[in-house]
């Protein structure tokens, strides 16, 4: 991948991103999922103020990877981190560097702005992106586990919205 670049994304490569993202879902045996619009990532890559970031891998003027982002804050590190939401390589692109450039990319981000942390989320089941990332350094945090509330769990509890009615006070188990 000698002329590969890894930079910004910008509007034009929004349709190609979301391509990848249905990609991803089908890799992640979840092909029916991806509800998200060309119109909705643009809107949240390019907000002002910005809270979704993305770069991509460009190879040859084709784009052929990307790493979509937000920061997160750690309470115990008192600084912000980054997180990275899907890491994804064309197929015919793995092996090339491109998944590392973009890691780099982040990683560098994070050094050049005093960031803490670089932490994703990757299935128990993905041997392959387990085994690359074990490779770079990175280390599962095997103690703690996701917690996902959607759909109709969360408009529930929303529906209480900063009501502490019937509500405990109690400290939350988690962890910044």
């Amino acid at each position: 991948m000698e002329t590969m670049e890894i930079r910004p994304a910008v509007a034009a490569d929004v349709a190609a991103m979301l391509a990848f993202v249905h990609e991803l879902a089908i890799y992640e045996r979840e092909p029916d999922a991806v509800k998200m619009t060309a119109g909705q990532l643009d809107a949240a890559l390019f907000a002002e103020p910005a809270h979704l970031f993305a770069h991509v891998a460009v190879d040859d003027a084709v784009v052929v990877g990307m790493a979509i982002w937000f920061l997160n804050f750690s309470t115990w590190e008192g600084t912000h981190g980054i997180y990275l939401e899907d890491l994804y390589v064309t197929p015919a692109a793995r092996g090339r560097g491109a998944g590392k450039a973009l890691l780099g990319a982040l990683a560098g981000i994070c050094v050049e702005r005093g960031y803490a942390r670089l932490e994703w989320s990757v299935l128990d089941w993905n041997e392959p992106a387990l085994g690359f990332y074990r490779s770079i350094g990175a280390v599962g945090m095997d103690e703690w586990t996701v917690q996902r509330m959607s759909g109709s769990p969360l408009r529930v509890l929303g529906q209480h919205g900063t009501s502490a009615h019937g509500f405990g006070a109690g400290p939350a188990a988690t962890h910044g």
